[in-house]
């Protein structure tokens, strides 16, 4: 027979972002994390290439990704003794057909150096010195240890006394009298608030709860894993972005992760590889190269979850009293994550750092109503 939870706030989804509000909730609230498959971060968590970029997203994006900063740099020592960040940086370059979208971002940018082609090239041998038409370099950007940030905040939770609940795969939910009642594929559970963190399930977990779904699409991206080119020393270079996003490589392990840079809508799932829109981003990122791909050692694809205007969707929905969205957070979650799980908290609890109020307002669920 199925076990039966009380608790004051339920989490839906074990993902960066589901652990990170729990860690921040967990000392002050009874909160118990509710995960659909047997381990938490199973999906796009699990296969995330993170970087963080200054010169990314819309400018509410840019704003958590500033106010994320000091926050990976400032972050707890017993849960996270390593460094959560480490400086990669990231060469944008394009050929003529991308010069508009280049200019584009040169002008949004801060802390963008526009380069020469053959700094580009002295950057990243690998790069045809004949098709670059433009190039900018972000010295700033660093590499995120994903792994590290969610499991830290996966034990942060549980020492401040939240519970994971894995298998537990949501089904329908009701509100009534002040507690909502869900049931999930290990139990029945009833709470106070539900936190809709569950990704590119979010829509369906809403439907589920009778609460309006608000338009969120999974989209696939893709990433091929090569061995590195035979006579290049690899360890030390930048990641690589085509500015018109096309493509993008990075070194890691000592191979290099090259991504078609998709983002194909799908339906929730467990994503995989469609093998012809790899093929056909292997052939654009060769068109740059002087290295043609000869075998492709492993592939995955990961789920991105937008809204409709790119923004991430964060508060109380106006519709359905104790429902809190925090979804749709694109390609932009694990960068954001430190900033906007603190500011989902203190949303929740019905607070709002004055600097951050503009940015709480965008992502307010009413908007896309």
């Amino acid at each position: 027979m199925s076990e039966a939870y009380s608790t004051d706030i339920a989490v839906i989804g074990a993902g960066i972002a589901g652990a990170g509000i729990a860690a921040a909730l967990a000392l002050e609230h009874d909160v118990l994390l509710l995960e659909q498959e047997d381990q938490p971060g199973y999906h796009s968590t699990g296969r995330s290439a993170a970087i963080f970029i200054q010169n990314y997203g819309n400018d509410v994006i840019r704003t958590l990704s500033r106010a994320s900063a000091p926050l990976f740099a400032g972050a707890d020592a017993v849960l996270f003794p390593a460094p959560l960040l480490k400086r990669r940086g990231i060469l944008f370059v394009t050929d003529e057909a991308g010069r508009a979208k280049h200019e584009q971002l040169l002008e949004m940018a801060t802390g963008l150096e526009e380069i020469t082609a053959d700094k580009a090239v002295a950057l990243v041998p690998l790069l045809k010195r004949e098709w670059i038409a433009a190039a900018a370099y972000e010295a700033d950007a660093m590499d995120i240890d994903v792994a590290a940030l969610h499991q830290g905040w996966l034990k942060g939770a549980k020492r401040d006394g939240a519970r994971l609940l894995t298998g537990a795969a949501p089904g329908k939910g009701k509100h009534s009298h002040g507690r909502w009642m869900l049931e999930t594929a290990a139990g029945a559970v009833t709470a106070r608030i539900v936190v809709n963190a569950a990704g590119a399930w979010a829509d369906r977990v809403a439907a589920a709860c009778g609460v309006a779904p608000l338009g969120l699409v999974p989209m696939r991206r893709s990433m091929a894993v090569l061995p590195a080119p035979e006579g290049f020393d690899i360890r030390d270079w930048p990641l690589v972005a085509e500015t018109a996003d096309n493509w993008y490589f990075k070194p890691d392990g000592g191979r290099l992760l090259v991504s078609p840079a998709d983002e194909d809508p799908v339906e929730p799932h467990d994503a995989f590889v469609d093998d012809m829109v790899l093929a056909e981003g292997l052939y654009r990122y060769e068109q740059a190269v002087r290295s043609p791909v000869t075998r492709v050692e492993t592939s995955w694809a990961g789920l991105r979850t937008f809204a409709p205007d790119g923004t991430p969707v964060v508060g109380f929905d106006a519709g359905a009293e104790g429902f809190f969205w925090l979804a749709g957070q694109g390609g932009y979650g694990i960068q954001t994550a430190p900033a906007l799980s603190r500011l989902a908290a203190d949303m929740l609890g019905d607070t709002t750092p004055p600097e951050l109020a503009t940015v709480a307002g965008a992502m307010s669920p009413s908007r896309l109503r």
